[in-house]
């Protein structure tokens, strides 16, 4: 298979992720008022001040992985990896995945720092705005990172990137940087 243009990438990881995440928080909502929880936290000014900081960290973890690697190369990865993931595919076909293993900047840390970051972000947007749905939303995207797609995507980068891949992982804490001790 051709490696995929980054325009089609785009055109189609971009509307994917998009869908994705207003799936995630409509079922979110449906949730909140399904169990009857009261639509805010009521959190007081000094925690959503901590919250909107806490945005600003995961902002700057999430922009601090693209000094390390390119935002349109990150999107044809993300397009071949959902289209593996959405076809069931074969995780060791590279389908034109030609980026190298980066493990320095904040992959040094974390193996999936763009997802830390992310999630970060939402669980500060949950506490900055005070929303219920907005924290369950933050509470299923950690479970489809953590349960689904890091899952998925470490056995492709294994296929890909092999050996080198397997001490990257054992050196290096998947989610949540600081939790492994180093060789």
């Amino acid at each position: 298979m051709a490696p995929p243009s980054v325009v089609r990438a785009f055109a189609v990881a971009g509307p994917t992720i998009l869908l994705l995440l207003g799936a995630l928080f409509a079922v979110s909502y449906l949730v909140v008022a399904a169990l009857g929880l009261p639509p805010s936290l009521g959190p007081p000014l000094g925690l959503r001040v901590l919250g909107g900081g806490i945005v600003v960290a995961g902002l700057a973890v999430a922009g601090w992985v693209f000094v390390y690697r390119a935002p349109a190369s990150m999107i044809v990865s993300t397009y071949i990896t959902f289209t593996k993931l959405f076809t069931r595919a074969p995780v060791s076909e590279p389908f034109g995945r030609t980026e190298p293993l980066v493990v320095s900047g904040p992959q040094k840390y974390v193996r999936h720092p763009l997802y830390f970051g992310v999630i970060v972000m939402t669980f500060g947007w949950a506490l900055c705005g005070g929303s219920t749905f907005v924290l369950v939303g933050a509470a299923g995207l950690l479970l489809w990172f953590w349960l689904l797609l890091i899952p998925f995507e470490e056995r492709e980068l294994k296929a890909l990137f092999g050996e080198q891949y397997t001490w990257y992982v054992e050196d290096v804490p998947m989610l949540i940087p600081f939790t492994k001790r180093k060789r």
